[in-house]
């Protein structure tokens, strides 16, 4: 018997750009910018070169209960936000899946990074007793998925992917490869990241990944430019309601799309940098398209990982054009909202489908003068109309994890 198809049938993610799906969406495609300069006093007193960020454009506390809020930490905020935005989405209600049937899969990159310097400096000022009783629950990298879990009642399983940039497109991965086996009926899958903070600032700057482009905070994140020097740090979850295709149709269920297929990779290379020849990440897309069933030559789009650095975005086209050959049209999501870590490859998984769903690419930000060694098509200026009866979101991280997802109509 054939494994069933898996379907997409509600998005949710809070962004730099918008507090919903929807209006980051029309955001991308107005060639919006949410990179701005950082507000805090901790970007003067270290004295950082970056202080610039993608931040939310929607304060979670302006959308969770005060109460429930203060019990999170702003991962797990971010997380809540998406998870219920796309289950609302999706048209489903409490009753609509039974608990054994439900699972959870919420990756990210860093997790309760906040929490954890927030309450170490409680703890090194104030003494014991101050410290939370919350501080593990909050500091946890599984924190965003238990929490979600929790809140909707998933018993199939709940699971936390972290592969740094590539944790939130894993996480989707997992969740394709339970419903296909059928150990749940419905998967709540994305990723979220929240951790703008001094330590991870300084951390980036030191390993000279992070633009300096202060003056001008919305030009700073340059996919494929010449002038790149690095990426901008961004915050904000993206979650998706995925499905068996028969559970979906039983219950009238209105569906985004396919996620037709998925594949994983690991270069084996370097720490923090990609195979130069790009090795790992064209065998990614390659098993994507393969698990999916799906033509290289069928493959419209490619939504790229390229957070803006030197070293990776070359590599990636040199994979695509390898995996897939050189028909693809690009865009870089990064440009616009920043570089999200573990929510990265979950937020831009939805920007890939919405492009699949309506034959429309939102351009690349800030590209001006296209690096030589990219030798592919890419969308610059304004939203280019394409029909797309496949296309493919790549996402990468630290230790060499690749992940490509592969998305088609409904």
């Amino acid at each position: 018997m054939n494994s069933p198809d898996v379907v997409v049938t509600g998005l949710g993610a809070t962004t730099p750009l918008a507090g919903d799906v929807a209006s980051t969406w029309d955001a991308l495609l107005a060639g919006r910018s949410g990179v701005s300069t950082i507000e805090a006093d901790w970007v003067d007193r270290y004295e950082l070169p970056s202080r610039i960020a993608a931040q939310l454009a929607v304060e979670p506390t302006e959308v969770l209960p005060r109460v429930e809020a203060r019990r999170l930490d702003r991962c797990e905020q971010v997380a809540m936000i998406a998870a219920r935005q796309a289950w609302a989405d999706a048209g489903l209600d409490e009753n609509a899946v039974e608990p054994e049937r439900l699972a959870v899969v919420i990756g990210t990159g860093i997790g309760g990074a906040l929490t954890l310097l927030t309450q170490d400096d409680l703890l090194e000022t104030q003494g014991l007793r101050k410290v939370s009783p919350l501080t593990v629950p909050m500091l946890m990298p599984n924190g965003p998925a238990a929490h979600v879990g929790l809140h909707f009642k998933a018993k199939a399983g709940v699971h936390a992917p972290v592969s740094a940039c590539a944790s939130g497109a894993e996480a989707l991965a997992w969740a394709w490869r339970m419903l296909k086996t059928g150990e749940a009926d419905v998967v709540i899958a994305g990723g979220a990241e929240a951790c703008i903070t001094s330590i991870t600032m300084a951390g980036f700057t030191q390993a000279r990944t992070m633009s300096t482009r202060n003056d001008e905070p919305e030009k700073a994140s340059r996919p494929w430019d010449v002038d790149r020097d690095g990426f901008v740090l961004g915050e904000g979850a993206g979650v998706m309601v995925l499905e068996r295709a028969e559970f979906a149709a039983a219950r009238g269920a209105r569906t985004y799309g396919r996620l037709a297929g998925i594949g994983t990779s690991a270069d084996a290379y370097h720490i923090t940098g990609p195979d130069p020849e790009g090795v790992g990440q064209a065998r990614a897309i390659r098993a994507a398209l393969r698990s999916g069933g799906i033509d290289p030559a069928d493959v419209g789009h490619v939504n790229a990982h390229a957070t803006s650095t030197q070293a990776g975005d070359v590599t990636e086209t040199v994979a695509v054009r390898n995996a897939i050959g050189d028909h693809p049209v690009l865009t870089a999501p990064k440009s616009a909202i920043g570089h999200l870590l573990g929510a990265a490859g979950a937020v831009e998984a939805i920007i890939t489908l919405l492009s699949v769903r309506d034959s429309l690419i939102p351009p690349t930000l800030n590209l001006e003068n296209l690096d030589p060694g990219v030798q592919l098509d890419v969308v610059v200026g304004e939203p280019r109309k394409v029909r797309l009866d496949a296309a493919v979101s790549d996402s990468f991280g630290f230790g060499g994890h690749n992940v490509a997802l592969a998305f088609t109509p409904a």
